[in-house]
């Protein structure tokens, strides 16, 4: 057995100990780059908020301000922001720990997927992020600002407006991750496209529930907005895999 082959062989065999401080190591990098955006996101939060408003506004006819109940609301919520903008800076960095801590059971070949997988995978997170900002949340808020008018009042806290268009946005990006991660995941044999095949039944009820996190709404307007897309990205989850699964068969093969 050649030296480079006896490297790739001890990569791809660590211990469980290992893994846990590999683990370790690239949930503290990750950490660490989340807290440096997040500072540097209060710069830019009221700008954020402004901006988040523009739905609300939009659905009313006018401008939106927000209500606070409680003397520390503003800035929980004004914490809130700059933490979800801290989270999309962030992405890059969470990507390649994430990518670190799986390549020790890739080959070297593999390991060049990087650059693949880094921009694909951050192009579908900012995708995910566009189409919740320019589809689901102005559906979403519409409808809810504009139900039975005549009997309610839409006077949103602060709060609880911003918990729900963060929420959506943030999660719906990371949604839209699923197929590139599924493909590369398979890509190294950890699982194959009739695993996911096989569990259909089982992910529609996880997409269901994923959609009531995502949107804590009973509307049915929300929750089919939201679920729609988590199901057509399953799909592409599950091709995606079948083409990673063929070419990690092929490469064991030689």
């Amino acid at each position: 057995m050649s030296d480079v082959e006896a490297t790739e062989q001890d990569d791809t065999h660590l211990s469980l100990l290992e893994h846990l401080n590999e683990l370790r190591k690239r949930l503290v990098w990750a950490a660490l780059a989340l807290m440096i955006a997040t500072v540097f996101s209060f710069l830019f939060a009221q700008a954020i908020l402004d901006f988040l408003l523009t739905p609300y506004s939009a659905s009313i006819g006018g401008e939106a301000t927000l209500q606070t109940l409680k003397p520390t609301e503003g800035l929980e919520t004004y914490f809130k922001v700059a933490l979800l903008s801290g989270a999309i800076i962030a992405m890059p960095v969470i990507l390649v720990q994430f990518w670190s801590f799986i390549s020790p059971g890739t080959t070297a070949q593999e390991r060049r997927y990087i650059y693949i997988f880094i921009p694909s995978a951050l192009f579908l997170f900012l995708l995910g992020i566009a189409f919740a900002w320019f589809i689901l949340a102005p559906a979403a808020i519409f409808f809810l600002a504009n139900f039975m008018t005549d009997i309610f009042k839409t006077e949103w806290t602060g709060q609880e407006y911003i918990s729900f268009v963060t929420r959506l946005v943030f999660w719906m990006g990371v949604s839209f991750e699923l197929p590139i991660i599924a493909y590369f995941v398979a890509r190294i044999g950890v699982i194959t496209s009739q695993n996911l095949r096989d569990q259909w039944r089982v992910a529609i009820v996880a997409v269901a529930v994923i959609a009531a996190i995502i949107t804590p709404s009973i509307d049915p307007v929300t929750m089919l907005l939201t679920m729609a897309p988590l199901l057509v990205l399953y799909l592409l989850s599950i091709g995606l895999a079948r083409i990673g699964q063929r070419q990690y068969e092929r490469s064991v093969a030689i």
